[in-house]
């Protein structure tokens, strides 16, 4: 997957059946989709693959506890089914993840049992694993850090857990082994019409300044929390869909969390659930919902919200923490549909909603990670429709994402690559120093790095150091430490001058800047 090559495929195709803008989980997910039933697609993402909310979750595949206790029963069972095919049909980016919720008072391990329960017979076949009813000593076995002052036991559930930001590229590499063309840092900068009815785009090239006018049947607008941006493009009096709210996580250290059980906070002060989930070696704690006005492509935590998690992890943890044991905070946006209660976006529905413009525009925002496919699904669809493309029945559910493997060694550093760590490998056999680790508590090894830069797709140092080895998400002083090395390799990998080394160096410094303490 080299851009080079995408730039030469994308040249060569005078009409495109589907023009996706966006690259994170839902365009890759259309891209696959189209692809896959044969039309002729091409994706154009403005920055990297997985950039904002895709690479800035939870990192869970799950069906929504809390949507389960809000009676959104048809969201649940709909994102259960999905969590058991991506389970299936990714399982060197996914684990089933036990949990256990503690409770501290004698009714709550029934009245969140039962309704756990519930959500194993939503699953039906594609279940994980049996919810359990815990006692004190059962419980404290499985989370032996829990708070043990009036605990009365608990529950345990089992849900999906996986690696956001590599799942995206993963799916970018099944999307043009399927047959699509795909494109970061391509920004489209406008829509083209035939009288009344979008028929393309017009994009730029972010990293050479080339323009491009691409002719297209219909363009799907998957922008996530920046769909009104280009709906604006379409019609600048659009009154726009999404209320964006912020998710802030921290991530620490396993010492603070060391089970490889993870825990669920059933209700927050503001009425959400709290994870604190085992993630590469480190805990990810989160997440908030802090309603936003403005949009930036690097948000920033607020201190109350830093300080809510902490709150929250040190009730029912015994090992307190504080603000400086933070490794990393990540924050993301959600794209959530407005609704007449846009002011608390806690309320807003995680459903997603497909709008078709006069002009034919098809527009796709809200949803989740986990429902992804289905998402596509709904969305190639519409636009197949629009664009009145023979009819192709959708085929993803069965469909392997690149690098499957039959076994999955959890032990093995490059096991997440899942069948490309064969390759991987055999770099690393040429060349010993490969194998080399880019920091001495962590196991990435620079031919990771070279991997990222010669077929995924990494152009700039934020690419490899953020989303391909999920280093500045885990530990950012880590990230900034190695920063100089890293950039210096890709220089010499790309043939970049010094100067390149220079202002990639200063970018991913603003960058990191939002994820330290």
């Amino acid at each position: 997957m080299r851009r080079d090559e995408m730039l030469a495929r994308m040249r060569e195709v005078e009409l495109w059946d589907l023009v996706v803008i966006g690259g994170g989980a839902t365009g890759l997910g259309i891209a696959i989709d189209a692809a896959q039933r044969g039309y002729k697609t091409l994706l154009l993402e403005k920055y990297d693959f997985a950039k904002g909310t895709s690479s800035r979750s939870t990192k869970l595949v799950h069906g929504g506890v809390r949507y389960l206790a809000q009676g959104n029963i048809k969201l649940v069972r709909e994102a259960l089914r999905e969590r058991g095919l991506l389970l299936r049909n990714a399982p060197h980016l996914t684990r089933v993840q036990p949990f256990v919720v503690p409770s501290y008072h004698w009714w709550e391990k029934w009245y969140y049992g039962i309704g756990l329960k519930v959500y194993d017979l939503l699953a039906g076949r594609l279940g994980l694993g049996k919810t359990e009813f815990l006692g004190v000593k059962e419980l404290l076995k499985r989370l032996p850090v829990a708070e043990k002052k009036n605990l009365s036991g608990g529950v345990s559930y089992f849900d999906g857990q996986f690696d956001d930001a590599r799942l995206a590229i993963h799916m970018a590499f099944t999307a043009v082994e399927q047959g699509a063309v795909l494109l970061n840092y391509m920004s489209v900068t406008g829509l083209a019409k035939d009288g009344k009815k979008i028929n393309g785009v017009s994009a730029e090239d972010r990293l050479d300044g080339n323009i491009y006018n691409l002719r297209a049947k219909a363009v799907v607008n998957a922008t996530g929390v920046q769909v009104d941006d280009v709906l604006k493009m379409e019609d600048p009096q659009s009154p726009g869909m999404v209320a964006p709210s912020q998710g802030v996580h921290i991530v620490l250290d396993k010492k603070f969390f060391p089970a490889g059980t993870a825990l669920m906070i059933p209700k927050t002060a503001d009425n959400r659930v709290l994870f604190a989930v085992p993630w590469h070696d480190k805990v990810v704690v989160g997440t908030t919902d802090t309603p936003v006005e403005q949009i930036e492509s690097e948000p920033h935590p607020f201190r109350e919200e830093i300080s809510f998690i902490i709150y929250h992890f040190n009730k029912y943890l015994t090992s307190d923490i504080r603000e400086s044991d933070i490794r990393s905070i990540f924050t993301g946006l959600r794209p959530l549909v407005k609704s007449g209660n846009a002011g608390n976006t806690s309320m807003l529905s995680r459903d997603h909603t497909i709008v078709v413009s006069h002009s034919g525009l098809v527009t796709i925002t809200g949803g989740k990670w986990t429902t992804y496919r289905r998402m596509a699904k709904d969305a190639v669809d519409n636009a197949a429709f629009v664009a009145k493309l023979d009819h192709q029945p959708c085929r993803t559910d069965e469909l392997k994402i690149h690098g499957w493997v039959e076994k999955v060694d959890e032990s093995d550093p490059l096991h997440h690559y899942g069948s490309d760590a064969l390759k991987i490998r055999e770099r690393i056999r040429q060349d010993e120093s490969l194998g080399n680790k880019l920091h001495d508590a962590f196991s990435f090894c620079w031919a990771e790095v070279d991997w990222a830069v010669e077929e995924e797709m990494a152009v700039k140092l934020e690419d490899v150091l953020a989303r391909r080895l999920r280093l500045l998400f885990l530990d950012a002083r880590a990230a900034l430490e190695v920063a100089p090395a890293v950039a210096r390799r890709m220089a010499m990998l790309m043939d970049k001058p010094a100067s390149w080394v220079d202002a990639e160096l200063a970018d991913f410094q603003e960058t990191a800047r939002h994820y330290l303490p």
